[in-house]
């Protein structure tokens, strides 16, 4: 055995990373090992570089996970686009009309619905962040190949030969996560049969600081502010037509765009590259067993509409590190089973709700029934006009209401943001 630890998060992305600071940041010679198999670059800040094609809705309970592991200034200040409104509407509807749905900050006596923020940038905060804390060590470039789970500790098999060992292992390795594979986790889920096409572009008419969304027949379309004015698109849609979409020529692709968001902000005048990824649905049957637990990706993946994905993540990392330190704070060992059944029953029930709500959303659009239509569109229009309604709505999925961790509640946010800044 060469090295001990009281955490090991498998996975370095924005979950693992974030999980590694609440936890090494929230308790003195607390010892966390990050094992991770790519080193994050530094973000290409030039200005068709950056931000990079992956962008993320960052919720307002995002923002206090991110700040509370000190990075959210730095994030910040690289650049970030706050959205104030949130426009979905039926590809049958008209924005702001009859069939479509507005959500506004204002109504909610709020600065903004949230951020939209390059994924890269998250990451490469965090690591910086990580690189700060003396009871991180960073396992890099390097991947696990086998797990040994017992009553007593977990043992890490590393690929370049070395042991390490752990009271706690964390599988936080993204949706095909070997890790899980290795501690005996099964999952369940399906394939959307959709491919999402990722793509920036600059439109006619400014993008109003809202994120735009229409339901079209394939799947939706979404067009999300950027902070220098143009929009981050996320179009879900057949694979035959996503194929379609990557080998089109600019003005071919252009016009495309433009028809599919109904000209929401008139013409698509220039673009860059784009890229493709598949839909699946899939869900974790168990969040932990003996010593290992599961957050983010690894636990379970959604569908991209809601802009959930990586949200759920940063509570599931939130959630843990809190149970976690909370039991070594009571001189618990914090790889038993009590600490993290509470973390499984606080968090799957949570995940579960938010995915089969996300899905039966996306199922609804795409049944192209006539009257399922008309119902839809009349669903939409009710919600719209039922204030309450809506606004808890919305309030929930920017983490400003539920059941939330310590650190993702708006109490104390700003202390937290203080203690834990950059310039620290």
């Amino acid at each position: 055995m060469n090295r001990q630890f009281d955490v090991v998060v498998i996975g370095g992305g924005m979950v693992g990373a974030a999980l590694a600071c609440l936890l090494a940041g929230g308790r003195d010679e607390f010892r966390v090992a990050v094992v991770e198999a790519r080193e994050p670059g530094v973000p290409d800040f030039t200005t068709e570089r950056f931000p990079g094609l992956r962008v993320s809705a960052i919720s307002r309970a995002s923002q206090r996970v991110l700040a509370a592991c000190g990075v959210w200034s730095q994030i910040q200040d690289a650049g970030v686009s706050p959205y104030g409104r949130m426009v979905v509407w039926d590809a049958q509807a008209e924005p702001f009309g009859r069939g479509s749905i507005c959500f506004d900050s204002a109504e909610l006596g709020v600065s903004c619905l949230g951020h939209i923020v390059d994924n890269g940038l998250i990451q490469w905060a965090l690591w910086q962040r990580l690189r700060r804390l003396a009871g991180v060590t960073l396992c890099c470039p390097e991947r696990v190949t086998g797990l040994e789970l017992d009553e007593d500790r977990v043992v890490l098999q590393l690929e370049g030969g070395q042991q390490i060992g752990a009271s706690l292992a964390v599988g936080a390795d993204g949706g095909a996560s070997p890790s899980r594979g290795f501690a005996g986790i099964e999952v369940d889920g399906k394939s959307y049969d959709q491919t999402a096409v990722v793509a920036h572009i600059r439109t006619e008419r400014p993008h109003q600081e809202t994120a735009w969304q229409r339901f079209l027949p394939d799947g939706p379309l979404a067009l999300l502010p950027l902070h220098d004015g143009r929009c981050s698109i996320v179009w879900s849609t057949t694979p035959e037509q996503a194929a379609a979409l990557q080998e089109a020529d600019a003005n071919a692709f252009h016009r495309l765009v433009t028809d599919a968001s109904a000209g929401v902000l008139g013409e698509v005048v220039d673009s860059g590259r784009r890229a493709s990824f598949p839909l699946r649905l899939q869900h974790a049957r168990d969040y932990t067993t003996t010593r290992f637990a599961l957050a983010g990706d690894a636990a379970h993946t959604v569908h991209p509409l809601a802009g959930q994905g990586v949200n759920l993540g940063f509570l599931d990392a939130a959630a843990l590190a809190e149970v976690v330190l909370d039991a070594v704070a009571a001189d618990r060992d914090p790889g038993e089973q009590q600490p993290l059944r509470r973390y499984e029953r606080w968090r799957k029930g949570e995940n579960l709700l938010a995915a089969s709500g996300i899905d039966a959303i996306g199922q609804l659009f795409l049944d192209r029934h006539e009257l399922v239509g008309v119902a839809r569109r009349l669903g939409l229009t009710l919600v719209n006009d039922a204030a309450m309604l809506k606004n808890e709505f919305i309030r929930r999925a920017m983490g400003l209401s539920g059941d939330l961790p310590r650190v993702a509640r708006a109490a104390g946010a700003a202390v937290i943001d203080a203690q834990a800044s950059w310039s620290e």
